[in-house]
C-alpha cells in the first residue's frame, strides 16, 4: 500500500474518532456546565484522590494483561502495555459497539508488540470473564451492606438479584463458549462481522475491513492458547487479583465524589448503582453510554435512599471527571499510535 493511502487512512481514523469525541462532549454539554458550576461547592482536596485511584486502575489493567501473556509465554514490557491499555480505554469509550471494536483494535495493536492476534483476543475474553467473576462477591457485599442499613427494598433486591443472575449466566456462558474450539470460532467470527458492519458505516467502499478468512485461522488458535491457560489455571490467581483491584478502584472513584460533597453514603448503594449503569452502558448506541448511564445510576441511588438532590450532581461530576481521566491520555496515545501507523490499516485494494 502506498504511503499516500496510508496517510489518508490515518487521517480518516483521526477524523472519525474526533467526530465521536465531539458527539460525546456535545451530549454531555449540560453535565459539563453543571460540574463547572458545582466545582466550588465541593472539597477539591478530596477530588484529588481520584488521581491515585485512576493510576492504580491503569496499573491493575496493565498487570492483568502482562500476567495473562506471561502464562502464554509472551513477555510484554510495562510501558508499551500501558500505552496500549490507554488506547483501548479510549476506543471502548468512543466507539459504541459493546467492546467489539476494542477487541479488534487490541488484537491489531498487540501484533506490533510481538503478540499474536489469537493470544490478544483470548486475553480480552478472559479479562471480561474474570471481571464478571470478580464482581460477584462485590455485588453480594453491596446487597448485604444495603440490607444491614434497611435500604434493601423489593425493587433494590429485584435489581440486585437480576444483576447477580446476569453475572452468573454470563460467566457460565463464557466458560461454555471458550471450552469448545467450534464455539469460540463461531462466536468470534460473529463479533468480527459486527465490527466489519460498524466500520462499513464509515468506509462504504469496503464491506470486509477485517478479513474473515484470516480471522477464522486466528480464532482457531485461540482455543490452543486457552488450553495452555487451562493447564496453568493456578497462575490465574494474579489476573483475578488484578481484575478485583480494577473493579474496587472504579467503585472507589464514585465514592470519593460523595466524600468531596461531604457525604458518607452506603457503599452498597454505590456498588449497585455502578453495576447497573455499566451493564446498561454495554448496550448503548451512544459513545460511553451517555444518557442511559447517568439516568440509571441516579435512579438506583435514589431507590437506595440517597436523595436526588445529592445523587444527580455526584453522578454528573463523577462521569465528567472519570471520562476526562480516561479520554485525555487515551486519545493522546491513540493519536500517536495512528500517526505512526501502528493502528488498524485498510486491506490492500
Amino acid at each position: 500500500m502506498s504511503e499516500q493511502k496510508k496517510a489518508r487512512w490515518r487521517l480518516m481514523l483521526t477524523i472519525i474518532t474526533l467526530a465521536f469525541l465531539a458527539l460525546l462532549i456535545w451530549g454531555l454539554r449540560d453535565e459539563i456546565r453543571e460540574v463547572l458550576n458545582d466545582i466550588g461547592k465541593v472539597n477539591t482536596f478530596a477530588l484529588l484522590l481520584l488521581i491515585p485511584l485512576q493510576i492504580i486502575n491503569y496499573d491493575a489493567y496493565v498487570r492483568l494483561y502482562r500476567s495473562f501473556f506471561k502464562i502464554l509465554d509472551e513477555k510484554t514490557d510495562y510501558w508499551p502495555m500501558f500505552k496500549v491499555t490507554n488506547e483501548l480505554n479510549f476506543v471502548n469509550q468512543i466507539l459504541p459497539s459493546g467492546g467489539v471494536s476494542g477487541i479488534s483494535y487490541f488484537s491489531i495493536r498487540m501484533r506490533g508488540l510481538g503478540v499474536s492476534g489469537a493470544k490478544a483476543t483470548l486475553a480480552q475474553a478472559m479479562k471480561l470473564l474474570l471481571l464478571f467473576v470478580s464482581f460477584q462477591p462485590l455485588l453480594i457485599l453491596g446487597v448485604l451492606l444495603l440490607a444491614a442499613r434497611g435500604h434493601a427494598g423489593s425493587f433494590v433486591m429485584l435489581v440486585a438479584g437480576s444483576l447477580i443472575t446476569l453475572l452468573i449466566v454470563g460467566t457460565v456462558l463464557g466458560v461454555y463458549i471458550i471450552e469448545s474450539r467450534k464455539r469460540i470460532s463461531s462466536t468470534l467470527l460473529f463479533l468480527t462481522r459486527v465490527a466489519n458492519g460498524f466500520i462499513h458505516l464509515f468506509r462504504r467502499h469496503s464491506t470486509e475491513t477485517i478479513n474473515l478468512a484470516g480471522a477464522e485461522v486466528a480464532f482457531n488458535n485461540v482455543y490452543e492458547n486457552y488450553v495452555v491457560l487451562k493447564r496453568n489455571w493456578r497462575q490465574l490467581k494474579w489476573p483475578f487479583i488484578h481484575t478485583m483491584v480494577a473493579n474496587v478502584t472504579e467503585i472507589a472513584k464514585l465514592y470519593v465524589v460523595y466524600l468531596a460533597f461531604g457525604e458518607l453514603v452506603n457503599v452498597g448503594a454505590v456498588i449497585l448503582a455502578y453495576s447497573v449503569a455499566n451493564f446498561a452502558g454495554l448496550i448503548s448506541v451512544l459513545p460511553a453510554g451517555i444518557g442511559i448511564y447517568e439516568a440509571l445510576m441516579t435512579g438506583v441511588l435514589v431507590a437506595t435512599g440517597i436523595p436526588a438532590s445529592l445523587s444527580i450532581p455526584v453522578t454528573i461530576m463523577y462521569r465528567v471527571l472519570s471520562m476526562t481521566m480516561v479520554l485525555v491520555p487515551g486519545y493522546f496515545f491513540y493519536h500517536r499510535a495512528i500517526s505512526k501507523g501502528l493502528g488498524p490499516k485498510p486491506r490492500p485494494t
